[in-house]
């Protein structure tokens, strides 16, 4: 995911290819949509139909409108011309029934992609401008950079995101954080907070996200003063 967000895509092939190397009930799925866009943006057309027909086993038998949205879209890249277009609007509708709003942003991703290359850059500057704010507000910064750079590359401005007044921790990431700046460990905070410390873990990577850090060693500094607003 993060190569193809890096837009380093036959590294993104190499993963998801070891990915889905064994079936589970739990990833594989996740990982045949990663090895479809890695395959058919680096040319490995081949590899990425096949792929998609791994996927499509799996969603059609599902039905969700999750499952019918990611088909779409990993069908769209195999597509071209009005079928391409019939398909990234499909999966953007399908998408916006489902409650895992990052996958629709990567949605609109590859559709205003795919509409700059047509030369319909008034109308990628919708989608991918869609598509790189949620990307900055998620914390996603590779497919935020690769959002940035095709707007970008239409002509239209965007304001790069940077750590300061617009960054907002949930109250409990910012719990979180506080008591990891102040030297609690996950299992610490965990037990006071009646929590898993997965989720402690899970809490802090959107924390170190959102305030441009990597470690806990840099939260005091990143972190607002306390009792400011």
């Amino acid at each position: 995911m993060l190569c193809n967000g890096l837009g380093h895509h036959e590294e993104a092939l190499a993963a998801a290819t070891c990915a889905c190397e064994y079936e589970d009930c739990g990833f594989f799925g996740w990982a045949l949509v990663e090895l479809i866009e890695a395959a058919a943006r680096s040319g490995h057309r081949d590899a990425a139909a096949a792929a998609l027909e791994r996927l499509t086993e799996r969603t059609r038998a599902s039905g969700t409108a999750w499952a019918l949205g990611t088909e779409a879209c990993c069908r769209a890249l195999l597509s071209d011309g009005a079928d391409a277009e019939d398909l990234h609007r499909k999966a953007i509708a399908h998408l916006e029934r489902s409650e895992i709003a990052i996958h629709l942003a990567r949605a609109r991703l590859p559709y205003g992609e795919w509409l700059r290359r047509e030369n319909r850059r008034q109308e990628s500057r919708g989608q991918l401008g869609f598509a790189y704010e949620t990307f900055s507000a998620m914390g996603a910064a590779s497919f935020a950079e690769r959002a940035l750079r095709e707007l970008t590359a239409t002509g239209a401005t965007a304001r790069k995101r940077t750590v300061g007044s617009d960054v907002e921790l949930t109250g409990q990431e910012a719990q979180i954080a506080r008591m990891a700046a102040d030297g609690n460990t996950n299992g610490e905070i965990a037990e006071q907070l009646f929590i898993s410390p997965r989720t402690v873990e899970w809490h802090l990577g959107n924390v170190f996200a959102k305030l441009g850090v990597k470690s806990r060693r840099h939260l005091q500094g990143a972190l607002p003063a306390r009792g400011a607003k």
